[in-house]
Parts: C-alpha cells; sequence; structure tokens
C-alpha cells in the first residue's frame, strides 16, 4: 500500500468479530474503540488513539436492535471531529433495506432515511454487502461499493460436487439473485410463485419448474423468520427433490427461525458472517466475507477497482472448476 497514507479499523461492538477477522487479512491490528454506557441506556463511543489525517474505516453492520445504527453514527461523528481525513462505513448488513419504496400509503422510506443519516453524519464513502434492493444505492450522494456474497456462497455450492444441480428461487423477488448463481454455476433454475396473507406468513408455493431428483439449492439474500424458506424446502422435497439446502446472504433468523429451520426438509442453511449468530441450530452454517471486505479495503487504499479484483477472485474460481 501507499506509504504515504495511513488507515485504521474500527468496530461497533456487535460486528467486533468481523472487524477483527477483516484486520487478520489486512495484517494491521483492530483499533482501540470504546463505547460507554450510562444507567439509563445512553451510550457514548470514543476513539482511545489518535485518527488526525487517516482514512477510517467504521465497521458495523445496522442490524436490529437500533443501538447498531445509532453506536455506527456516533462513530462517525466522533471521526469526523477527530478530523479523520475520509470516513468509510463498513456495513456488511444494511438494516432498514427493505424499506425501499412506498408500497401503500403513508408510510416511510426506511432505506433512503438511514441513507441520508448515515450522509449527514459524515460518510465519505459506503461499503456495503448484498443490498435488499440494488437501486438503494442511489439514495447515497456518496460513493457505495456493492459487494456480492456469491463470491463466497457459489464456490461452497461447487464444492459439494452435487450431481443435477439445480438452483431455485423461493419467490420473485429473489430470481435476479439466483439467476446470477445459475450463469455462475453452469446449472438450470427454477422459480416459485409465492402468496402471502401478510408480513412474514406465507400463504402457498408453487414450483415453476422440474425439481424431481434433483438436488436444489434456494438462494435468497436474507432470512429473516425462515417461513417463505423452509415452506419452499418442503415443498420442492413433496416434488421429489432429491435434497434440498439453502444459501442467503444475512442471517437475521428471528424469532421461531432456527426451530422452523430444524425441523423443515433443509439438509442445511448456509450464511455469511455479516450478522452474528449464537449457533442455536445444527443446520446452520456460517462462511465469513472478512477477506471480500479487506480485498475492498487494500482496493480502496491503493485506488485500485474493486469490482475488476473482485471479479478476478471470481474468474480465478471458474478456471479452477474447469480445470
Amino acid at each position: 500500500m501507499d506509504s504515504n497514507k495511513q488507515f485504521k479499523v474500527f468496530a461497533g461492538t456487535n460486528s467486533k468479530y468481523l472487524a477483527e477477522r477483516i484486520c487478520q487479512h489486512l495484517g494491521c491490528p483492530l483499533g482501540n474503540l470504546v463505547k460507554t454506557t450510562f444507567a439509563d441506556g445512553e451510550f457514548v463511543v470514543s476513539f482511545e488513539e489518535s485518527i488526525r489525517g487517516c482514512d477510517v474505516f467504521l465497521v458495523q453492520s445496522t442490524f436490529p436492535n437500533t443501538d447498531n445504527l445509532m453506536e455506527l453514527l456516533l462513530m462517525i461523528d466522533a471521526a469526523k471531529r477527530a478530523s479523520a481525513r475520509s470516513i468509510i462505513a463498513v456495513v456488511p448488513y444494511f438494516g432498514w433495506a427493505r424499506q425501499d419504496r412506498k408500497d401503500k400509503p403513508r408510510v416511510p422510506i426506511g432505506a433512503k432515511l438511514v441513507a441520508d443519516m448515515l450522509s449527514v453524519a459524515g460518510i465519505d464513502r459506503l461499503i456495503t454487502m448484498d443490498l435488499h434492493a440494488d437501486q438503494i444505492q442511489g439514495f447515497f450522494d456518496v460513493p457505495v461499493d456493492h459487494l456480492y456474497a456469491s463470491l463466497v456462497l457459489v464456490p461452497y455450492i461447487a464444492s459439494l460436487n452435487l450431481d443435477n444441480l439445480i438452483i431455485a428461487a423461493p419467490d420473485v423477488g429473489a430470481s435476479k439473485r439466483a439467476a446470477l448463481f445459475s450463469k455462475k454455476l453452469n446449472v438450470p433454475l427454477v422459480l416459485c410463485n409465492k402468496t402471502r396473507l401478510r408480513a412474514n406468513v406465507v400463504e402457498s408455493i408453487q414450483i415453476i419448474g422440474d425439481v424431481k431428483d434433483k438436488n436444489v439449492v434456494i438462494v435468497d439474500d436474507m432470512v429473516d423468520t425462515a417461513g417463505t424458506i423452509t415452506f419452499a424446502a418442503n415443498e420442492m422435497k413433496k416434488a421429489g427433490a432429491k435434497s434440498v439446502r439453502a444459501v442467503a446472504s444475512h442471517c437475521i433468523m428471528s424469532g421461531s427461525a432456527n426451530e422452523r429451520v430444524q425441523n423443515s426438509s433443509l439438509e442445511e442453511m448456509v450464511f455469511t458472517d455479516s450478522i452474528p449468530y449464537s449457533n442455536v441450530c445444527t443446520k446452520v452454517k456460517q462462511l465469513s466475507v472478512a477477506k471480500m471486505f479487506a480485498q475492498a479495503i487494500k482496493c480502496i487504499e491503493t485506488n485500485q477497482s474493486v469490482s475488476t479484483q473482485l471479479d478476478f477472485e471470481m474468474n480465478a474460481f471458474k478456471q479452477a472448476k474447469n480445470d
């Protein structure tokens, strides 16, 4: 890296585990940040080392509760007031992303609100992964590096060496993402048509395509209650699928999700480590995206193309697969 440039990496409380892994790949120590909480729950953050003139990377996923978002905002403000040269928010999971439009009258666009708060707080750049909707990048007036979990999930699927492999989208919204996996693995794609009774409650799923005697991998960006993913898995098993697995970028796993996955037809449920997980379900596996984020940070610090570097990684995987 350019010796005239100095960067430091800091982490919010609940993303420290990922920041430590990122720093291992970067070969640098994790910066010293202290969070102090008052008796009423209010908290303050402080950088316990100088960051004047540094490029500061702040690692924090903004998953519920809202303390994670508030902590990131305070980190940004503190860095700005401490004369950091630039402030880059590293947000592997961008919360409130499902609120990317007005789908009925008198509702907020939460993703835009969060983008505005981060911008007003003072970020110069955002690095994130697998936004629920790609157009959220347009909510920012600063550069956005949008990374893709497929860089780690596709090689994992390939490593399973499954015969008669087929990729499935659990609903129409996941079809674009599933099509990408299908193309990279050069296997067929099936779709599911889902109808809901209400939010987080699935009424029915119709499978569009043949899954009989196939090893199915369902692809999605996040799993919240696991209602859709387990419903789809059970229906595919009933339709004659040889095995059903699922991969997703973000491990929200709210409420009864762990129990649903454990009792479903899924062989395994694979996530990245963008969100911490307590490993209470034996079918759940997490793959780290720390190396991918470390590469993005290196590219930014050395003024290299982030997309070119990550495309190179995927092309290397394809070449190895072909060999």
